[in-house]
């Protein structure tokens, strides 16, 4: 069994009222603690994404429990229906261990960062993009202007202020 299919079983299994539970030679394939996100697509649009940043249990848990909540738990969208289900492609990033960065000035982040995860936090705001956003922002300017308002920061935030950045790549399986 596929980490695609244990997300897609999961999703589906919730949707019957059912709690999936893949075989043992697939947990054991998929022991090693990894962190990673669920995005599912509907039509090319975003449908839901869920994640973790950092690893804290055996990665066949962590797309169990990333796909349901990305599929029923995600705050800007509603649950998804068994109709939509059916639609739905599902992509699996598996993160690398964020690290952070330092950084001598504006031009040497924008440097850093470009098509990489980052993890934007400053107290205690927190927000990140996976490498993917950079296929639809992909200025660093206007990346790192919206991970702050997704922090809930001012746009500007991250050009006047000591932000702890840090970064991460991803191995990306999708349908």
């Amino acid at each position: 069994m596929k980490l695609l299919e244990i997300a897609r079983k999961s999703i589906q299994f919730a949707l019957d009222g059912k709690v999936f539970e893949p075989d043992e030679s697939t947990k054991k394939k998929f022991s090693e603690k990894r962190a990673c996100f669920v995005t599912l697509m509907l039509n090319g649009n975003l449908r839901g994404c869920i994640g973790s940043l950092t690893p804290r249990q055996e990665l066949w848990k962590d797309v169990i429990e990333n796909s349901i909540n990305a599929a029923f738990n995600d705050p800007r969208f509603y649950k998804l229906t068994k109709e939509e289900f059916e639609k739905i492609k599902i992509e699996i990033s598996i993160l690398s261990e964020p690290r952070e960065i330092g950084y001598s000035d504006l031009e040497d982040l924008k440097n850093k960062i470009r098509g990489r995860g980052v993890i934007l936090s400053y107290g205690s705001h927190t927000a990140t993009y996976l490498p993917q956003v950079w296929e639809q922002i992909k200025k660093p300017e206007d990346f790192l202007s919206s991970l702050c308002l997704k922090a809930g920061l001012s746009k500007d935030f991250w050009k006047n202020h000591n932000v702890k950045i840090r970064i991460y790549d991803v191995e990306k399986i999708k349908e």
